[in-house]
C-alpha cells in the first residue's frame, strides 16, 4: 500500500468527497483504512452493568481506491510513487517530486 499510519490524505470520491484529515489505521489485506472525521457510522451500544446504553459515532473503513496521498506543501492530492536511493525504497510525490518520508 501507498499511503500509511499518520498520513494525511483527502476523500476523492463518496458522500465525503474533498475532506482531508489524519489516517488513524490501516488494513492492508481487506485494502481499506480510517481517516479521521470521514465516513462517520452510529454504533448503538447496548447496556451492560457497568455501563449505559448510547448511541456513539465512530469512523468507518474506507477503499484505499477513494482515497488520495494530501501534500501539504502542494495544498493538493497527489499520486504516490517510489523511488530507490542508496539502496532504500522512499515514497515521493508525483505531483512535485519531493520526498514524503
Amino acid at each position: 500500500m501507498r499511503i500509511k499510519k499518520d498520513d494525511t490524505v483527502m476523500v476523492i470520491t463518496g458522500k465525503d468527497k474533498g475532506k482531508h484529515g489524519k489516517v488513524l489505521k490501516v488494513y492492508p489485506k481487506k485494502n481499506t483504512l480510517i481517516v479521521e472525521g470521514c465516513n462517520m457510522q452510529t454504533k448503538h451500544q447496548k447496556q451492560t452493568r457497568t455501563m449505559r446504553a448510547e448511541i456513539k459515532r465512530q469512523e468507518g473503513p474506507i477503499h484505499v481506491s477513494n482515497v488520495m496521498y494530501y501534500d501539504p506543501k502542494e495544498k493538493a492530492p497527489t499520486r504516490v510513487g517510489f523511488k530507490f536511493e542508496d539502496g532504500r525504497k522512499i515514497r515521493v510525490s508525483k505531483k512535485t517530486g519531493s520526498v514524503i518520508d
